[in-house]
């Protein structure tokens, strides 16, 4: 059996709780206002409305993160990133050989509806 990092939680108290939606990127840009570059993203999450991100994923040319799926969790309040607030956090993990925080995302393998929910 694998070691467990963390307590065990059950699906109620915790994952049931998140509200993680299908997004798509509709402009990106590089932000500079960040303690690291930082992309400021527009996303689409269809009914649930248009949200502002800020990510490290700058490891990946804006051109592939315009139009692309992305996972958002809709339920966190607003993050301060510097002297700007993310209004929605984009799921990712950290980027190959990157350094710690430069990530790259978690998207639905196939183009799945805008605003369908993860489960």
């Amino acid at each position: 059996m694998s070691k467990i990092n963390k307590a065990l939680v059950s699906y109620e108290d915790s994952f049931e709780k998140l509200d993680i939606r299908v997004g798509r990127v509709l402009q990106v840009e590089l932000e500079t206002r960040t303690h690291k570059p930082t992309y400021k993203m527009t996303i689409d999450f269809g009914k649930y409305g248009q949200r502002l991100s800020y990510g490290r994923f700058t490891h990946h040319p804006m051109d592939e993160v315009k139009d692309r799926l992305v996972l958002g969790v809709l339920n966190f309040e607003p993050r301060q990133m510097g002297s700007v607030i993310s209004e929605v956090l984009i799921l990712g993990v950290q980027y190959p050989k990157a350094e710690s925080g430069e990530a790259t995302f978690v998207s639905p393998a196939v183009d799945a509806k805008i605003g369908s929910k993860l489960f």
